[in-house]
């Protein structure tokens, strides 16, 4: 039988939506999957590269290291030098982690004990709220409201949610609305952390995709970030390495130190040829291009959303684009009636959390032409 722990999860998004696609293609529908964030493009040549190099050394045919090689770590602080001018120091304010979610889910085993409290966005990114489940906590959520620009407002928090929060997640560029982190919200979170003993986590997974000329900040520029926080750091999305899971934790020392301390007991470390590669990557830098083609395609689809009456703000960050239901939907009837009639899956924003109900969102990492194909579906559903 499985552990009663599970009982606590609702089924989890992403995985609903790639059965929902395969059993329409089992019926032979054509769908276009406009759901799930994973990067269309091939992963730069010169990553790939160093990758087949480092696997031929049979010097990476053994265990590796789980704090990760010295000279990954280096090169994300050496990346964080130039990027966002944060000092990092290589030996004890980094690990590399297997990708984003392992370092969120792996986070609240670390700090999270029954009775305490994760603070996670609504909407947001599920694992914010499905790890502290898992992890016997509470998570407490914040809306993030149209009206506010999709930023919480930390002095609306409960005052008993407060003092029990041990954790504040935060991820700006946001999925999955694609909003921008707000003046003062990196200062007050500062604030907040040091006066309820809170550590913040920023999921930095975005920085690398903006638009407009807009450029995304690091939290750990922040004053006083590094006594109160750490930010995961995640080539996924910039790189084009979904697959790759390469990200890291950065930043408080003994928060690095903790989840290091629960990480040797779960898993052995990440391959020392990925590690390899992830150094050729974090040098040459994510690819330029990759900016340019997202913001065609945000323009793109939200164009089209637009010439069919839907209320759309273009994102300045992100591979996504977050919009309102047209009137009369809920954000899963929308999304059924558009799988249905259009043969294109669309994520229901109330699968985010109680404050995504009546919007959608659309992921950008769809080939140009059945981007664009998408869109002309989309534009019979709007107008029914």
């Amino acid at each position: 039988m499985p552990s009663n722990r599970l009982d606590r999860l609702p089924p989890y998004l992403f995985a609903e939506l790639e059965r929902k696609v395969a059993e329409k293609r089992a019926a032979g529908v054509d769908v276009i999957s406009l759901g799930i964030g994973d990067p269309d493009t091939p992963t730069p040549a010169p990553v790939v590269d160093a990758l087949g190099t480092a696997a031929a050394d049979p010097a990476n045919h053994r265990y590796p290291s789980n704090r990760g090689r010295p000279e990954l770590r280096e090169a994300f602080a050496g990346f964080y030098d130039r990027r966002f001018g944060v000092a990092l120091d290589p030996d004890s304010e980094i690990i590399p982690a297997l990708g984003a979610k392992e370092c969120v889910f792996n986070i609240n085993l670390a700090f999270l004990d029954a009775g305490d409290v994760a603070l996670a966005a609504d909407p947001g990114y599920p694992v914010y709220t499905g790890g502290p489940l898992l992890a016997g906590a509470e998570p407490v959520l914040m809306p993030l409201l149209p009206e506010l620009g999709f930023v919480p407002d930390l002095d609306a928090i409960e005052p008993d949610a407060a003092e029990r929060a041990r954790l504040l997640y935060l991820n700006y560029p946001n999925n999955p609305t694609g909003a921008v982190v707000g003046d003062g919200l990196f200062e007050r979170a500062v604030e907040f952390a040091r006066e309820h003993d809170v550590l913040v986590v920023h999921d930095a997974s975005y920085t690398e995709t903006t638009f407009d000329g807009y450029v995304a900040p690091s939290f750990l520029e922040t004053p006083g970030a590094k006594d109160v926080g750490v930010e995961i750091f995640s080539l996924s999305k910039g790189w084009n390495m979904t697959g790759w899971r390469t990200a890291a934790i950065v930043g408080n020392a003994d928060a690095v130190e903790a989840y290091w301390r629960l990480k040797t007991n779960i898993d052995s470390g990440m391959f020392g040829a990925v590690q390899m590669a992830a150094v050729a990557a974090l040098e040459a830098g994510p690819p330029e291009e990759m900016r340019a083609l997202y913001e065609r395609r945000r323009d793109l689809v939200c164009d089209a959303l637009r010439e069919t009456g839907v209320d759309v703000t273009p994102p300045r960050g992100t591979i996504y684009v977050w919009a309102p239901v047209p009137e009369g939907h809920t954000s899963a009837s929308y999304c059924e009636l558009v799988l249905d009639e259009s043969g294109v899956v669309l994520s229901p924003g109330g699968a985010y959390g109680p404050n995504g109900e009546g919007f959608f969102r659309i992921s950008l990492t769809v080939a140009d032409e059945r981007l664009t194909e998408a869109v002309e579906r989309l534009r019979g559903s709007l107008a029914s």
